[in-house]
């Protein structure tokens, strides 16, 4: 999540694992990764893989990963697509990802539209 913006930069559906870890930096935008600051949470998977010149892991206490911890919240909230338990549940991973990408572009527009006002 861009820090100025609020905007959705990268997503990648899967495992909290190193492998994971790699795809979702392989997604993150060119000019991202040459200058921006990453502030990510303790976790060894990303030890490494964010040059550590850009990379600060905190704790939740530094509250510096406030907004994508509330993002993540409203998507669980309002894309009730992987809910086991729902009756929109889909058995399809594609269909997981296809949701989550329209909530995340109709979220980016949303954003957009409200820095032009």
């Amino acid at each position: 999540m861009d820090a100025g913006t609020r905007q959705v930069i990268a997503f990648h559906v899967g495992d909290c694992n190193r492998d994971s870890a790699k795809q979702m930096w392989a997604k993150i935008p060119w000019m991202y990764r040459e200058q921006a600051t990453f502030h990510t949470d303790q976790y060894d998977a990303y030890t490494g893989m964010i040059p550590a010149e850009w990379h600060q892991a905190i704790t939740k206490h530094a509250r510096k990963t406030n907004h994508i911890e509330r993002f993540n919240n409203t998507l669980r909230q309002r894309v009730s697509r992987p809910g086991r338990d729902t009756l929109s549940f889909s058995k399809k991973l594609v269909n997981h990802i296809g949701a989550i990408k329209f909530f995340i572009c109709h979220y980016n527009l949303a954003k957009a539209s409200a820095l032009l006002v």
